[in-house]
């Protein structure tokens, strides 16, 4: 398949990363093919399109990476493969990366790729939930693990979790459908989508617009890695910020190379160009517009080791280490 066609937007994105690498003096010769995995931390789906742009378009390769990008998925935790050394990077959460290093897990986080939680509370516009206050008396369909998660939300925003009936229920927008709960918690870019998908309007409630500040999709790479193998680590991430600037470019474009690279996965073509279409916005923000894809604040780090701390987990802003990114943005 011919390279994923590019908005003009896109090139000129593409074309300024492509000159900062260069730039870095980090570019090797083709041949010389140094190969490296990023494991995702789910199955393939548009949720890392900027991921496959990257590699289908040779910008690793060009840059002497040879990447494998090991999908993920329930049996498939990201965090031992990275501490392993079988990948590289590891796309994982700041949730997941402080219960691993409070395991003695040897690394940090590189680069935030979601500038905005992507966990929401999603109904239906006869019952809605717009706010937290919205909550007490409602049914709340939701994996129980993710208990932690609402407690964190009632806690920020003086809530009687008490008053919040939790039904345990599959990972399906159905319950809500069907009237068994009056609520889900889920991600924005997946179970709304789903019920958008069968031409029904879904009320989104952003926990991040309400004090849940927590950073995912994050990159993770071990100490050893940041110490000694930096000019991989500033070539991938270069790859992936190149990747995402021109899927935010053209999302339709992306989400059409996904399915043409996996077409094995079961993936419908309208559901993930509208998944894209919800995820890039969370991706980006004032903050990488001008510092670039994948940057956070010290603000953010702050209010996430916050909610983290609600959740049960001590961490220090040592966890983050914004080096990596530093150096490919110069």
């Amino acid at each position: 398949m011919p390279p994923i066609p590019m908005t003009r937007r896109g090139l000129i994105t593409a074309g300024a990363a492509g000159l900062a690498l260069g730039g870095a003096g980090l570019l090797r010769p083709a041949a010389a093919q140094v190969p490296v995995a990023l494991q995702l931390s789910w199955l393939h789906s548009v949720q890392f399109a900027g991921s496959y742009i990257a590699q289908k378009n040779g910008w690793w390769r060009d840059a002497g990476l040879e990447v494998a990008l090991l999908q993920g998925g329930p049996n498939a935790p990201v965090e031992p493969p990275v501490v392993a050394g079988t990948a590289l990077v590891g796309i994982s959460a700041a949730d997941y990366a402080a219960a691993a290093v409070a395991q003695g897990a040897p690394f940090r986080i590189i680069g935030v790729a979601m500038q905005k939680n992507p966990f929401a509370i999603a109904s239906l516009p006869d019952n809605p939930v717009r706010a937290p206050a919205d909550l007490p008396g409602k049914r709340i369909g939701m994996a129980v693990a993710n208990t932690p998660v609402l407690q964190a939300l009632c806690r920020l925003n003086g809530i009687d979790m008490g008053a919040i009936q939790i039904v345990p229920t599959q990972y399906s927008a159905q319950p809500l459908l069907a009237g068994q709960v009056d609520c889900l918690l889920c991600w924005e870019t997946d179970l709304p989508v789903a019920i958008e998908m069968q031409g029904l309007r879904a009320e989104t409630m952003l926990l991040a617009d309400h004090g849940y500040v927590l950073h995912s999709q994050t990159y993770i790479a071990t100490d050893d890695s940041i110490a000694n193998r930096r000019a991989d680590l500033v070539a991938l991430m270069a790859g992936e910020v190149r990747g995402w600037d021109a899927c935010r470019a053209d999302t339709d474009a992306a989400a059409e190379l996904t399915v043409a690279m996996f077409p094995d996965a079961g993936l419908d073509l309208e559901t993930q160009k509208l998944q894209a279409r919800r995820q890039v916005p969370l991706m980006f923000s004032d903050l990488t517009d001008t510092q670039g894809f994948g940057w956070w604040s010290d603000e953010s780090v702050e209010a996430t080791i916050r909610t983290l701390s609600l959740m049960g987990r001590t961490v220090t802003p040592d966890l983050w280490d914004r080096s990596i990114l530093e150096d490919l943005h110069g």
